[in-house]
């Protein structure tokens, strides 16, 4: 069993009905879930749209990185997501972010998730629930990161 921190958002429809069913729907693949409270935030990077409601949840996985993220890609559709071009308004968006301690740079997986470190929408939440979890790229613990990303944060 690897432990596994992931990010859940969505901007269209019934955000936190569809938040909650996603991770009713993983706890099947991610025992012992562990879910922040649910952030609205604005979007970020991808121009004029609806505010997001944000997640992020931790657990163990018995699945490797690639089934995971398909599980990932399967409930995305179910929950009727399309993807028309890049930054797409989104009904479910899931993000792997941590899985272990592991490194994975392949053509269709990155792990950690590229773009993490930067985004408050994932380090907020992600701190509520595994702030002492590590990041193996950086080697600091999620809380660190998002204490750098805070008004004030220091870069040292």
């Amino acid at each position: 069993m690897t432990p596994v921190a992931l990010a859940l958002g969505s901007n269209l429809g019934d955000r936190e009905r569809t938040l909650a069913g996603a991770l009713e729907a993983l706890a099947s693949s991610i025992a012992g879930l562990r879910v922040s409270t649910f952030h609205e935030t604005d979007p970020v990077g991808v121009g004029e749209q609806p505010r997001f409601l944000n997640a992020a949840a931790a657990g163990r996985t018995p699945l490797s990185a690639l089934d995971l993220l398909d599980r990932f890609f399967e409930l995305e559709r179910q929950y009727g997501r399309t993807r028309p071009h890049p930054g797409a308004p989104r009904t479910l968006d899931l993000d792997l972010i941590l899985y272990g301690a592991q490194v994975i740079e392949e053509p269709d997986i990155q792990i950690p998730h590229l773009r993490f470190r930067d985004r408050l929408f994932v380090l907020q939440p992600l701190a509520e629930i595994a702030a002492d979890w590590v990041d193996p790229v950086t080697g600091q613990t999620v809380g660190a990161l998002l204490q750098l990303l805070q008004p004030g944060g220091s870069q040292d």
